[in-house]
């Protein structure tokens, strides 16, 4: 079985391969055009393709999509202050992807959407992912379209990885106000195993909700993190406006922060995502938060391997 997953260097990407090749996968094309988590991809699984690929423009990436069983599309830009970027990798990128997949008739096909096309959050990535779903609803091609909430797990460049390592670094954490601002995160690991169960059992269309079974406050997941990783850094909450302000002093100077304004405006929404027995709909089982967190940190393979924003 072909497998193509534009976008594989990413998060889900990388973990992804890791267990397709556990189940037994072995044809598997990735398409990206992060340099360096493509050489992280290639140096961890010098068994597979792993392409360059600007999905944005129609190049000479199409050709594998000939032959191919199943396209997994990952393919998202997440951080950012430049829309124009969030366009092109959202929304362009999925348009000759769907055209690739009609022409080839393609039959597997997953669609990894957010949970933010559901969220109050207003920001160039929600804009953006609600245009791109609403193009593969459209788009007359049968296939399950995955929302899941915030992610973490092994090649976690952005989210909590991107924490864990700050932490590591500072004598003082800070949390923005009072830190009370409750997540559903969801372990990469379980989602993973949601797709390979999708291309497994052919899952042909719905639109699922995959959200974390646990709702954790921002700041206990902070807590956990320092727990786990053995940091000795002090957690202090100070006023959301001066996190702001830090924030966007960074934004000026950094061109791909690894956090925006954006992005803190829309970590204190208040925003609870449905929870669907998705364990028993999938045939895949839940991992409790601590032991996902632990397994993230600490895991001997991959824990220490860090891909780039």
């Amino acid at each position: 079985m072909k497998i193509i997953l534009p976008g594989g260097a990413g998060l889900v990407g990388q973990n992804l391969v890791a267990r397709l090749k556990i189940k037994g996968f072995t044809n598997i094309v990735v398409l990206d055009k992060h340099i360096k988590n493509i050489s992280v991809l290639k140096k961890n699984h010098p068994d597979i393709v792993v392409e360059y690929a600007d999905l944005a423009q129609l190049g000479e990436w199409k050709r594998h999509f000939c032959g191919a069983d199943v396209v997994v599309m990952l393919q998202a830009q997440i951080g950012g202050n430049d829309y124009q970027s969030f366009v092109r990798n959202n929304i362009e990128s999925t348009h000759f992807i769907l055209d690739l997949i009609k022409k080839n008739n393609i039959k597997s096909v997953v669609h990894v959407s957010s949970s933010v096309v559901v969220s109050a959050a207003d920001d160039f990535y929600t804009k953006t992912k609600i245009a791109q779903e609403r193009m593969v609803l459209e788009s007359g091609v049968s296939c399950p379209i995955l929302r899941p909430t915030l992610m973490f797990g092994w090649f976690d460049r952005k989210h909590l990885g991107w924490l864990s390592r700050f932490m590591k670094k500072v004598p003082v954490f800070p949390i923005p106000g009072h830190g009370r601002y409750m997540r559903q995160p969801l372990y990469v690991g379980d989602f993973c195993n949601i797709i390979i169960s999708c291309v497994e059992n052919r899952v042909e269309s719905g639109v699922y909700n995959i959200s974390g079974h646990e709702k954790i406050d921002y700041i206990d997941i902070i807590r956990e993190i320092k727990k786990v990783t053995r940091t000795r850094t002090v957690i202090a909450c100070i006023p959301y406006k001066l996190f702001y302000a830090l924030i966007w002093v960074w934004g000026v100077f950094d061109k791909n922060p690894p956090f925006t304004t954006q992005q803190l405006a829309a970590l204190s929404t208040k925003d609870e995502f449905e929870v669907i027995d998705w364990p028993g709909i999938f045939d895949v089982p839940y991992t409790p938060f601590s032991v996902a967190v632990d397994e993230t940190f600490n895991d001997p393979r991959y824990s220490k391997v860090v891909l780039e924003f």
